[in-house]
């Protein structure tokens, strides 16, 4: 695949031999995963975010098009195109499966030729809706994720950390003294300098779940899914320490005679009762309190504890 991930297609029928046997077909094109059954099938589909499922109508515990009705109703997996294969060959059972949602129907016995050309034709659909997606999320001149997609990330971020009982970590860096550096130095090298500050935060989210955004002006945020507060805050640390090892020199700072970053975070541990905009209003909150401390720091806030405490990290 000369270095481009594989696309993953989940197999989930009742029948081994089915699920052999187009895992097999499957497996020199795509990553290949296998459900046995409806259960199975929404678990891997929550956990692995399929970019297509071949789903079997008839099994046992859970009927393919309950397993559709499921994955269309949860955010996170609404967009998984689905194909049903099914030994239901009449026009209407091809009908109500396409009026559920699924993006197609291939009837059993299949032929292989036909699976992989049907396969093959709507993975290429996905891959071109994510490249039109990328393009509307992206902010032009950072290329770091922009406000409406961090919004809707953020969103469903929150409701996963609800359920999955693990953390949270959310974290709003700003340029210190940004205004006076345009002032000073012009627009254009503010341009450069915020390009300077996305690509080292685009390097601090490195696992596949976060995401950093431009949220607006110097603004910028960091959103880092299963993270606790001591990790996130450190992380926050040493991103501010890499901001003022570029030695952009900024002599209208009153903070240093470099361009330097303030950082507020906060962290929504298990059993956290938040919700998602007090949660930012708190990360926003300690950007205030690291401001106003003189700059240059992080403060960080976590929600697990028994009373919400502050901790500041300055250089």
């Amino acid at each position: 695949m000369n270095g481009v991930e594989m696309q993953k297609v989940l197999v989930a029928d009742d029948d081994a031999v089915n699920r052999e046997v187009l895992g097999e077909l499957l497996k020199p094109e795509y990553t290949v995963l296998l459900a046995r059954n409806g259960a199975q099938t929404l678990e891997r589909a929550m956990r692995h975010l399929p970019d297509l499922v071949l789903l079997d109508v008839m099994m046992p515990d859970m009927d393919g098009y309950e397993v559709l009705r499921r994955l269309r109703a949860d955010p996170l997996t609404a967009h998984i195109s689905v194909i049903f294969i099914s030994g239901l060959d009449r026009p209407e059972d091809e009908a109500s499966g396409l009026k559920m949602g699924a993006s197609d129907y291939i009837t059993k016995p299949f032929n292989q030729t036909v699976v992989m050309a049907r396969v093959a034709l709507h993975l290429q659909v996905v891959r071109q809706r994510r490249m039109l997606e990328r393009l509307a999320n992206i902010d032009g001149l950072t290329e770091l994720a922009n406000r409406r997609r961090f919004d809707e990330v953020y969103e469903l971020e929150w409701q996963r950390a609800r359920r999955s009982g693990r953390p949270l970590s959310l974290a709003l860096l700003d340029i210190d003294a940004f205004k006076q550096y345009n002032d000073r130095y012009a627009h254009p090298a503010g341009d450069r300098a915020l390009r300077a500050v996305a690509r080292l935060a685009a390097g601090a989210t490195r696992r596949p779940g976060d995401l950093a955004a431009r949220y607006g002006g110097e603004e910028l945020v960091l959103l880092l899914p299963e993270t606790g507060a001591l990790e996130a805050a450190h992380l926050a640390a040493q991103l501010r320490d890499a901001v003022a090892a570029l030695m952009i020199v900024h002599e209208a700072s009153s903070v240093a005679q470099v361009l330097t970053v303030s950082v507020g975070g906060a962290t929504l541990e298990p059993g956290s009762l938040e919700t998602a905009p007090a949660l930012f209003e708190a990360a926003d909150t300690e950007l205030y309190r690291a401001k106003q401390a003189g700059r240059h720091r992080v403060s960080w806030r976590d929600s697990g504890a028994a009373v919400p405490c502050a901790r500041s990290l300055a250089p």
